[in-house]
């Protein structure tokens, strides 16, 4: 038996080393395995991972025997070989979502770190870890092999935080593709005007610029993110300038403070969060026709679970924010959000309607009573002149 066994592990030796790809017997990367044989790409929608195959031949092994955490009855869990790339490689890509990450049985760590920069005031910012090995499987049936074993590495770590700047409000909004940058982010953000309170209707801003006094309602969403998470809004402010590093802002809000016109309707409870504010103008601009200003959101991501904890305590004092620490990442610019001079036709018709002149300092009560008294004073009047008539046009008679 053992010598049954023998022979058909020599036969497999044979049988792999002669079906080594021609184009490896050429390439440099015809040797054994080395720990520098994978790449990893942290993207924001997929994790992608190369792997050198020419050593994987070498080591008698091949695409077929090549597995994520040893997930030999998963399908997807396999890698493919792609020859036409110089060196070939094989890949394995799966998607940034919570069943993708958990089928082949990575690794899913989360953890909390103190904050730093825009959110040095939070006592905790979440990070999520992904990590894994991608294996090979030894096809002896035998008590021992003669096969190396092959085993590598991986892992992305990815801040559940980043900084939507840059932002300029727009008719349409911005959509904005957070660059890959060694895991810096899990998702795509998009920031979208709207004009009604449903957020269903997309805000137009016209050249001469909005009315004052506009609602605009803001969202910000996560495309492709996984069910695990939500978007949190830590900060939003503007700037008369594109770039959110400035001395002059004005905070619409900022962990327990908010403009009075100012209100969060949804915050960390959806993959979107919703805000909204009233168009101004800044003071600086009273010579402009048109008031331009910039839109700047520092958002997180956060567990649905865990939101609410990581909101500031506006019990205790808290700390003055640096603005000019902010994440130097993911930069886009749409079109602006214009003011113009006028007052909006709402706000106009709320004045004329609810509004008093300044001269006049009663209430209704008050003036109701005045009527009264006008009204029995002119009857009070208008008797006594009756009465008075009446008299005199009795005397002759009585006479």
């Amino acid at each position: 038996m053992r010598l049954v066994i023998l022979v058909c592990q020599l036969s497999l030796f044979m049988r792999t080393e002669a079906q080594l790809p021609e184009v490896c017997a050429l390439s440099d990367t015809n040797r054994a395995p080395e720990n520098s044989d994978i790449t990893v790409n942290c993207g924001t929608q997929f994790m992608d991972l190369s792997i050198y195959i020419c050593p994987v031949y070498q080591a008698l092994y091949n695409e077929s025997l090549m597995v994520l955490n040893n997930q030999i009855n998963t399908p997807e869990c396999y890698g493919t070989a792609d020859w036409t790339m110089t060196p070939p490689v094989l890949k394995f890509r799966f998607p940034m979502n919570e069943s993708s990450v958990s089928s082949c049985d990575n690794d899913f760590k989360i953890s909390d770190q103190v904050g730093t920069g825009d959110f040095a005031d939070f006592s905790k910012v979440q990070y999520v870890n992904i990590s894994g090995t991608v294996n090979s499987v030894d096809p002896s049936l035998g008590m021992i092999t003669y096969l190396p074993q092959i085993l590598y590495k991986f892992s992305c770590s990815y801040p559940m935080q980043y900084l939507v700047n840059n932002t300029q409000l727009s008719v349409s909004g911005s959509s904005l593709a957070i660059r890959d940058n060694n895991g810096s982010f899990i998702s795509t953000l998009s920031i979208l005007l709207f004009k009604d309170e449903l957020y269903q209707e997309r805000l137009i801003i016209p050249e001469t610029g909005l009315n004052l006094k506009t609602k605009i309602y803001v969202a910000v969403k996560a495309n492709n993110l996984t069910d695990r998470f939500n978007v949190m809004l830590d900060r939003c402010y503007v700037t008369t300038n594109p770039d959110p590093i400035q001395l002059t802002y004005y905070d619409l809000f900022v962990g327990c403070n908010r403009d009075a016109q100012t209100k969060v309707d949804l915050n960390g409870e959806k993959q979107e969060a919703h805000f909204s504010f009233e168009a101004f103008r800044f003071v600086q601009h009273k010579n402009k026709t048109v008031s331009t200003f910039f839109l700047h959101c520092v958002t997180r991501l956060c567990e649905p679970l865990a939101c609410s904890k990581l909101f500031p305590d506006c019990t205790t004092s808290r700390r003055k924010r640096a603005v000019q620490d902010v994440l130097p990442n993911a930069t886009v610019t749409s079109p602006a959000i214009l003011v113009g001079r006028q007052t909006s036709g709402e706000a106009q018709t709320f004045s004329a309607s609810y509004g008093t002149p300044v001269e006049s300092n009663y209430s209704s009560p008050v003036v109701a009573v005045i009527v009264c008294i006008v009204v029995l004073t002119i009857l009070i009047v208008a008797m006594a002149v009756y009465f008075t008539l009446y008299s005199r046009q009795r005397k002759p008679i009585i006479q």
